[in-house]
């Protein structure tokens, strides 16, 4: 087979992965608008239709060029970059301090801290089919980062308040991409300051799921609880989900769609694992979904439908991050501590009175940045030789002869400086999310009020909001407080 065969193959299993990623939102509809209450249907799958439209136009008007926008994406190793252009895989956009460096390919020079992508707005001068894949693949996982807090804020946030955070929520999420998946500083900080190989985020804990995570929960301390959530004492009432089934259906249709979008980065990487990838995916969200069971069980309550759901999810997340770089039973043991802390923390933040409805902030917030941390415990080293461009040979790690170069390395495997950088990374995101969507959203509630008046909110938001009902045909009661 030809090498532009090849590449071409590669890429059309890309668009495929992309594909499949796009079901996702899908999922997300059915399963947001299934957990939340029938009066509220018609808006929750509103927001997840049009999160799609807000949000993808706005990462091509601003968000490709600011992730991405540094002429490739450094994420990957050596040569083989998540953007398969030929373009110097060290060249990393404008920052500070520029230096000279003979690995940054034509040209000779690097931005030894990049903050920012400045080419691409609009995907201006990107005309090249390789890199229109890339945005396609990019778009798709934005706007599963974007769509998180849609279920964190259902049922309560208002419409137009709503179509101002679509359009902006690609800013923090591309930024951070960038310091990430586009060569920036926290990529770099294993060139720069000596942490393993940099942050490493494979396909996504921390960039896209974490950083959802981190707006949901700003998000919702902002609008503040539903009505009728807590009794005049302050315990949590019960919200039953008005529709299981099609929540337990939306549930399967992301985990479906996980396959490619663990698979994107690897079809796009090169020589990469899809192999351990796609085994190591699944076996997460399955140990997730047992760990959420056997934790309820243990505190003496039923194996609730809503809490396996997001016990799959919470493990599928997690995994997102060190899919590619740890062995399977490290894959499974990440799903399941992601699958027993969904649990614990959905009672956490209801206790303490935030309010989410679907479990989004546990699923995504909690669950990413464990996952994003648990790569510098558990990566094995024997992928990612030379990730963002660190080279390291073997022989660090004790073998006894030289195997070539050594890749990305966890605690377990010897390498405690990686988990510095995974930290890092960590803590970066969650203070950046939270504080710019905290910030984003006081502002944009000066321009058209953040949450729904009271009277809409008691008679659902389908007919006020909308203009028409998710179920026409049922006689909806509210309780009112």
């Amino acid at each position: 087979m030809p090498p532009h065969a090849v590449v071409g193959s590669t890429v059309g299993l890309a668009l495929i992965a992309a594909f499949l990623v796009m079901l996702m939102q899908a999922g997300f509809a059915l399963a947001e608008t299934g957990l939340c209450r029938a009066r509220n249907a018609a808006h929750t799958m509103s927001m997840n239709l049009m999160i799609f439209a807000l949000g993808g136009f706005g990462f091509w008007a601003y968000g490709f060029a600011v992730g991405w926008g540094n002429g490739c994406n450094a994420a990957t190793a050596g040569t083989a970059s998540l953007c398969p252009l030929g373009a110097p895989v060290l060249n990393c956009g404008w920052g500070l301090g520029h230096i000279s460096d003979a690995t940054g390919g034509p040209g000779g020079g690097v931005y030894r801290y990049g903050l920012i992508g400045l080419k691409g707005f609009f995907l201006n001068g990107f005309s090249d089919a390789h890199v229109l894949v890339l945005f396609l693949c990019a778009m798709v996982l934005m706007n599963i980062a974007v769509t998180i807090p849609t279920g964190a804020m259902a049922e309560r946030w208002r419409w137009r308040n709503f179509c101002l955070y679509g359009l902006w929520a690609a800013l923090p999420c591309a930024l951070y991409a960038n310091w990430v998946w586009g060569g920036g500083w926290l990529a770099r900080s294993g060139l720069n300051w000596g942490l393993g190989h940099g942050a490493v985020d494979f396909a996504g804990s921390g960039v896209v799921h974490a950083m959802g995570g981190m707006i949901a929960l700003a998000g919702a301390l902002l609008l503040g609880p539903r009505i009728g959530k807590y009794s005049p004492e302050g315990k949590p009432l019960p919200m039953p989900a008005h529709h299981l089934p099609m929540a337990v259906i939306g549930t399967l249709l992301l985990t479906f769609g996980w396959f490619g979008f663990t698979s994107a980065p690897a079809l796009l990487g090169g020589n990469l694992p899809i192999g351990v990838v796609v085994i190591n995916t699944a076996l997460a969200g399955m140990a997730g979904a047992i760990a959420a069971m056997l934790t309820l069980q243990l505190k003496g309550l039923k194996p609730d439908p809503t809490l396996l759901c997001n016990g799959l999810l919470s493990g599928l997340v997690a995994v997102s991050a060190p899919c590619a770089f740890v062995d399977s039973w490290a894959a499974a043991l990440v799903g399941a501590i992601a699958g027993v802390l969904v649990v614990f923390c959905v009672f956490f933040f209801e206790l303490h009175r935030i309010d989410d409805p679907v479990g989004a902030i546990s699923v995504h917030g909690v669950s990413g940045l464990w996952g994003l941390i648990s790569v510098g415990i558990f990566a094995n080293g024997q992928c990612g030789a030379g990730w963002n461009g660190v080279a390291r040979e073997s022989i660090l790690r004790g073998l006894g002869k030289d195997l070539g170069y050594d890749g990305v390395r966890g605690l377990l495997y010897g390498d405690a400086s990686q988990l510095a950088a995974q930290l890092l990374a960590a803590a970066v995101l969650a203070v950046f999310g939270f504080l710019t969507a905290y910030a984003f959203f006081g502002l944009s509630h000066r321009i058209t009020s953040i949450r729904a008046s009271r009277e809409n909110e008691l008679a659902g938001l389908d007919g006020p909001e909308m203009g028409v009902m998710g179920y026409p045909d049922f006689t909806l009661v509210s309780r009112r407080s």
